[in-house]
């Protein structure tokens, strides 16, 4: 069965205003995260938590009215999903939204304690400009083979191995400086900054995973082509802005093995690199496609780039939804993999690009507002930041760089949370790539 909700479906789930009690101007608001198998008509879905999967919905709050909208659900393939109590029957012995937040911030700083320090070879400012060209150039390079593609030429994957090169020298200098060019996004080029940005983040988690520079390599060339198959979609599908239909989807689902099959023909193409195509829409459930491989099934890089994949997919606003901010997509990837994914994986991933990762804008204990720059030598709960607004006066300030690691700033400023970009008035881009 496959795991989407048909568009007759949402003839069915329809979309009711959310009711909240209100006490002395505060908003009352139980939710609760519940398994799939405790779901029960009467009840009221407030959010499904299926980012994870490949495909979007026109609502993710309603009632679950009737046992049609009771299977379709559970058609997913989800585990796990929140129920809003005051709306619908509620489960008693479900842990409220708060407490499951609780426990992934429990993960999270398990996690940061066993992280370790990370060499660099350069500063960002010192590779920033060179990322920037080789971000440039792999756009360029992927476009033109998914153009060859679509024109019938053959396939010359070669011609991708250069920048993989460069790519993977820009990482094992500096990291950080092509990870934080991941949040300035184009929206009609998706397609393209998706696969760069995916071959980006596998080179940069291979490397954390002390794999060899070969094996690196090759799979970043695999994750550059891992969308490849999508050059034979229709035009119509692939830049649809709204639900699929079951047929919309069926046909979507297909790139996997039509990527294959294009590289399958391209004498050469190495090995790893066609598991990370073949592979990573799989889930370790078996909820995910084309073969509903578990576990063991898949290939540590097939595991790998599905870990990626979402990762950047559910950080990119389209235009049916906006993107999650990079540290609310890594606790998203931490829950998830209770199920969907590889959790020593999820885990490396996390280490890898830090609890804040690069771009992400967060508030400081001083009250201001900062954009991390650079990952933490020290940790992953104190990065470089670039502090740059006060949310009190509403104003900007002038661009100041700090290393929450060095014992000179004091304990007293640190990170307190992350900060949603839609709620700041600043363009994190600019203050990125200002010169200080």
């Amino acid at each position: 069965m496959s795991s989407r909700i048909s568009g007759a479906a949402y003839s069915i789930i329809t979309r009711s205003q959310s009711y909240r009690n209100r006490q002395d101007g505060l908003i009352k608001h139980m939710i609760r995260k519940i398994t799939i198998d405790q779901l029960r008509q009467g009840m009221f879905v407030h959010d499904l938590d299926c980012g994870w999967l490949d495909q979007t919905f026109l609502w993710t709050a309603f009632a679950v009215t009737n046992e049609i909208t009771l299977q379709r659900v559970k058609a997913l393939g989800i585990k796990e999903l929140y129920i809003d109590t005051e709306q619908g029957l509620d489960v008693a012995s479900a842990p409220s939204q708060q407490e499951a937040e609780a426990a992934l911030d429990e993960r999270l700083d398990t996690i940061s304690a066993s992280s370790t320090a990370r060499p660099r070879l350069s500063s960002v400012s010192e590779e920033s400009a060179t990322a920037k060209g080789i971000r440039t150039l792999a756009t360029s390079i992927i476009q033109g083979l998914m153009d060859d593609i679509r024109l019938g030429r053959s396939l010359e994957f070669e011609r991708a191995n250069p920048v993989v090169e460069e790519m993977t020298a820009s990482i094992f200098r500096n990291q950080d400086a092509l990870l934080g060019l991941q949040r300035i996004r184009h929206a009609d080029h998706y397609t393209f900054e998706h696969s760069v940005n995916v071959s980006v983040l596998m080179l940069a988690f291979a490397k954390s995973l002390n794999l060899s520079a070969p094996v690196i390599k090759e799979l970043g060339l695999g994750a550059l082509l891992h969308d490849i198959g999508k050059t034979l979609v229709p035009n119509d599908i692939l830049n649809k802005p709204g639900p699929l239909t079951e047929h919309e989807f069926t046909v979507m689902q297909r790139h996997v093995s039509d990527g294959v099959a294009l590289l399958s023909r391209s004498h050469g193409f190495p090995h790893a690199a066609l598991s990370i195509v073949a592979e990573h829409h799989e889930r370790t459930d078996g909820s995910g496609y084309p073969h509903g491989k578990t576990g063991a099934e898949i290939s540590l890089f097939g595991k790998m780039a599905s870990i990626v994949d979402v990762y950047d997919a559910i950080t990119t606003d389209r235009v049916y939804h906006r993107g999650m901010e990079p540290s609310e997509a890594l606790r998203k990837l931490l829950s998830w993999s209770n199920h969907h994914f590889d959790p020593k994986l999820v885990q490396q991933f996390i280490r890898c690009v830090g609890i804040y990762p690069v771009g992400t804008l967060v508030r400081l204990a001083s009250g201001r507002i900062a954009v991390v720059v650079e990952s933490s030598r020290d940790g992953l709960l104190r990065p470089v930041v670039r502090v740059c607004f006060d949310p009190d006066r509403q104003r900007e300030l002038t661009l100041e760089d700090l290393d929450l690691a060095d014992p000179h700033i004091g304990t007293d400023e640190r990170i307190l949370r992350a900060v949603r970009t839609s709620d700041v008035p600043i363009d994190i881009a600019a203050v990125m790539s200002a010169k200080l």
